[in-house]
């Protein structure tokens, strides 16, 4: 069982910034790729980055340019720095993780973080 837990969210101004956080924890023998998601109220949930173990990443367009994806895979961690944040940018933040663990291959999702920018 691999356990993902985020941190980090709040409320901040339009134009600020915030950095999430993910770490998984559990029988953990290799992570491949890991994200963030994030799912806004009445609608459905949308990727928002990537980043494989090797460190390629990929972004929705309306996030390119402000937010930033980054893994510690030491740590088994990975982190959304989000920076020039919208009000369209409220949303529960989920954290995602595959990879191989000891009962074999794994997809895990985190319980989400509540991100809110508004003045």
């Amino acid at each position: 069982q691999v356990q993902l837990v985020e941190s980090g969210g709040g409320l901040v101004q339009p134009g600020g910034s915030l950095r999430l956080s993910c770490a998984a924890s559990g029988s953990i023998f290799r992570i491949e790729g890991m994200g963030w998601y994030r799912q806004a109220p009445g609608k459905q949930r949308e990727l928002v980055a990537t980043i494989t173990s090797g460190g390629s990443t990929n972004y929705a367009d309306s996030v390119k340019g402000r937010f930033t994806i980054s893994r510690d895979n030491a740590k088994n961690t990975v982190y959304l720095q989000m920076n020039s944040l919208k009000p369209e940018d409220t949303a529960v933040y989920y954290c995602n993780a595959g990879g191989l663990g000891r009962s074999g291959l794994f997809g895990s999702w985190g319980q989400g973080t509540q991100v809110t920018v508004s003045s």
